[in-house]
């Protein structure tokens, strides 16, 4: 599982990149959420399926707000990503750069809020990163 689960985040993030990509300029960008959102939520009742280990409703009654949250940070991650493509930006440069600057972001949130300690090449390969941001949008 521990390497299933990386390959499929990578597969994932390919497709959802190649897709953002894909959507067609003129279509509103709203119309082409509803579609993505009602596939998703297809997609989650035939995996609850595969997951059948909890009473639904129950499984319901048990979420906090990060739930919420998730689905309003998905949504605004969605739009994020294709203004981000219909603004201009490449598809081999965008991922890159929000993904370091997430990674970034999430280390100093990780340290400050989870306690997590940072190594030394830590630091090194964060300092890296910024540098190669910096180089990237030259």
């Amino acid at each position: 599982m521990y390497y299933f689960s990386i390959i499929l985040v990578v597969f994932a993030s390919v497709l959802y990149n190649i897709s953002q990509k894909s959507i067609d300029g003129s279509v509103n960008p709203f119309t082409s959420m509803i579609v993505t959102y009602t596939i998703a939520l297809i997609l989650s009742f035939i995996a609850i399926i595969f997951f059948p280990d909890k009473n639904i409703i129950g499984s319901f009654k048990e979420l906090n707000w990060a739930s919420y949250a998730l689905g309003a940070a998905i949504f605004v991650l969605e739009i994020g990503y294709l203004l981000v493509y219909r603004s201009g930006w490449s598809i081999n440069i965008a991922p890159l750069f929000a993904n370091v600057v997430t990674t970034i972001v999430l280390i100093f949130f990780g340290v400050c809020v989870y306690k997590q300690h940072l190594s030394f090449t830590n630091v090194i390969g964060i300092i890296v990163s910024i540098i190669g941001l910096i180089i990237m949008k030259k």
